[in-house]
C-alpha cells in the first residue's frame, strides 16, 4: 500500500480508486487510468488497508461499514482515506494532499480572495464540485492570513487534511473523531476558545450552517465549505436546510453576515494541465437585499451588472481564460453555466482585449519590400511553441510521457518504486 500512496506523490496524482473485482485506477489531471491489467481479489482491498489503517479504525469500519480518516506519511505528504463496504466486500478511495500549502499567487486565484481572507468578521462559502480543489484555495486563504496577521485560527476538520505551522498567527486545528467527539460538539465549544478565524471543513447540514451564520454575526471570520456548482445553486442549498417556517429569518441573518460565495472549477488546459476558474459574488447592498427577499434569480444578473471590484461570473473567468490562449473554447463552453453568455462575452471582450494590447513602436524596417522575393526555406514545423505549466495539475499527459493504456510504457519502471506494470497489488 505504502508503494501505492508513494506513486500518488509523485506522479502528483489526486485519486487512487481500489475495489474487488477491478484494477486499482489512479487519477492524474482528472483522467483515471489502471494502475495496472491486474484485477483485485475480495479480500485484496482489506489486506491493503490493514497495511495503514490502526486496527481500532479497522475494526470501525467492519463495523459501520463507513470509514474517514487522515493517513499522515512522513516526508509524503497527507492522505484522506474514504473507505466502505460494497456488495459484501470493501472499497476505498484515497487523496493525496501535499504537505506543501501553496501560495495563493501560484494557484492563479483572484486577487480579490487575498482580501477577503483578511476581513475581521463575515462568512466566506467556498463551493464547488469535489475535487474541484476547494479545500487547496481554502488551505491557501488562511494561511496567506497566518503569514500576515496575528491572531487565532481554529480548524473543525473531518479529517484534517492540510497541516499548518504556525507564523503570524496561532493555528489550531482539530479533527472529528479524534480531537472531538464530534461535529457538533467541537462547533459548541469553538466559541470558548476565542478564535479570530474559523474554519468549518464542511457544511452538510442545519446545525452547521446557524452556526457557521453566528460566529460570523458575534464579529468572527468564518469560512466554510458546501458543495454546490455555482452562488445561486449555494444560495438555494443553504436555504433548502430550513422549514419553511423560519426561512424569513434566516434570510434575513445570511444577507446580514455572508461576505462572499467563491465558485470554484477545474477546466483542463491547452497543455493537459488544469486550471481554476472561479466565480466571485462579493455581498454588495444589491445582493443582500436580493438574499433578504429569496429574490436568487436576480444575484446572477446582478453579478452580470456588478461594479464592485472582484466580483465575477465564471462566464467573466472562463473569456479571460480563452482568450489568454490558456483553455480551448470548446472547453470554456462545456464549463460555462450560459454558453450564450460566453459567446456574447467573446466577441466583446476580444475586442476589447485586442484594443487594450500595447502597440509596438512602428521603427524603419530592414525587411525587403514587397518588389523582392524572399523565399521561406525553413525547415517544416519551424517555430512550434508549447504552453507553459499552470497552478494546478502540473504535467499533462502529453509532456509526462504518460499514456492512458496503462502504466508499462510511462517510466514507471525507471522510478525508485520499481515497475508496477509488473508486480502484483497485493504484495504492496
Amino acid at each position: 500500500m505504502e508503494r501505492i500512496l508513494h506513486l500518488m506523490a509523485e506522479k502528483k496524482a489526486s485519486d487512487v480508486y481500489l475495489s474487488a473485482h477491478a484494477p486499482a485506477t489512479i487519477k492524474i489531471n482528472g483522467q483515471c487510468v489502471p494502475i495496472n491489467a491486474q484485477v483485485l481479489p475480495p479480500e485484496a482491498v482489506m489486506n491493503l488497508l490493514i497495511d495503514v489503517v490502526p486496527p481500532n479504525r479497522i475494526e470501525e469500519l467492519k463495523e459501520t461499514g463507513e470509514l474517514n480518516m487522515a493517513i499522515p506519511m512522513y516526508g509524503v505528504g497527507n492522505f484522506r482515506l474514504s473507505a466502505m463496504r460494497q456488495r459484501g466486500t470493501y472499497a476505498a478511495v484515497i487523496r493525496f494532499i501535499s504537505p506543501d500549502i501553496p501560495e495563493l499567487d501560484s494557484l492563479h486565484l483572484p486577487n480579490i480572495l487575498k482580501h477577503l481572507v483578511m476581513e475581521k468578521r463575515g462568512l466566506i462559502l467556498m463551493v464547488g464540485a469535489t475535487g474541484a480543489g476547494k479545500s487547496t484555495t481554502l488551505a491557501s486563504m488562511l494561511d496567506h492570513r497566518n503569514k500576515n496577521a496575528a491572531g487565532h485560527i481554529l480548524t473543525i476538520e473531518d479529517p484534517i487534511e492540510f497541516v499548518f505551522t504556525n507564523r503570524k498567527s496561532l493555528v489550531n486545528q482539530r479533527e472529528v473523531g479524534t480531537d472531538t467527539q464530534a461535529l457538533q460538539t467541537g462547533l459548541k465549544n469553538a466559541l470558548r476558545q476565542a478564535p479570530d478565524v474559523i474554519l468549518i471543513g464542511e457544511i452538510r447540514d442545519r446545525e452547521t450552517m446557524s452556526a457557521a451564520i453566528a460566529y460570523a454575526q458575534s464579529g468572527h471570520l468564518c469560512l466554510a465549505t458546501l458543495h454546490a456548482n455555482n452562488s445561486y445553486q449555494a444560495l438555494n442549498r443553504v436555504l433548502s436546510f430550513y422549514p419553511v417556517e423560519v426561512r424569513p429569518t434566516l434570510l434575513g441573518d445570511l444577507a446580514a453576515a455572508l461576505k462572499s460565495v467563491v465558485s470554484q472549477r477545474l477546466i483542463r488546459t491547452v497543455d493537459g494541465g488544469r486550471t481554476p476558474a472561479v466565480e466571485v459574488m462579493l455581498n454588495t447592498k444589491l445582493i443582500a437585499d436580493l438574499i433578504e427577499k429569496s429574490d436568487f434569480s436576480g444575484v446572477k444578473e446582478a453579478m452580470d451588472n456588478s461594479m464592485a471590484e472582484g466580483s465575477q461570473t465564471f462566464e467573466q473567468d472562463l473569456a479571460r481564460l480563452i482568450i489568454e490562449g490558456k483553455i480551448d473554447r470548446k472547453e470554456g463552453l462545456a464549463n460555462a453555466d450560459s454558453p450564450t453568455n460566453l459567446m456574447w462575452r467573446l466577441q466583446n471582450d476580444s475586442a476589447r482585449f485586442n484594443a487594450n494590447k500595447p502597440q509596438e513602436e512602428e521603427r524603419p524596417s530592414d525587411e525587403p519590400s514587397f518588389t523582392d522575393i524572399t523565399l521561406d526555406v525553413r525547415p517544416s514545423g519551424y517555430g512550434t511553441t508549447g504552453f507553459g505549466k499552470t497552478g494546478f495539475g502540473q504535467t499533462g499527459f502529453r509532456n509526462s510521457g504518460f499514456r492512458p493504456s496503462g502504466f508499462r510504457d510511462s517510466g514507471f519502471q525507471d522510478s525508485k518504486l520499481g515497475s508496477f506494470a509488473d508486480s502484483r497489488i497485493g504484495d504492496a
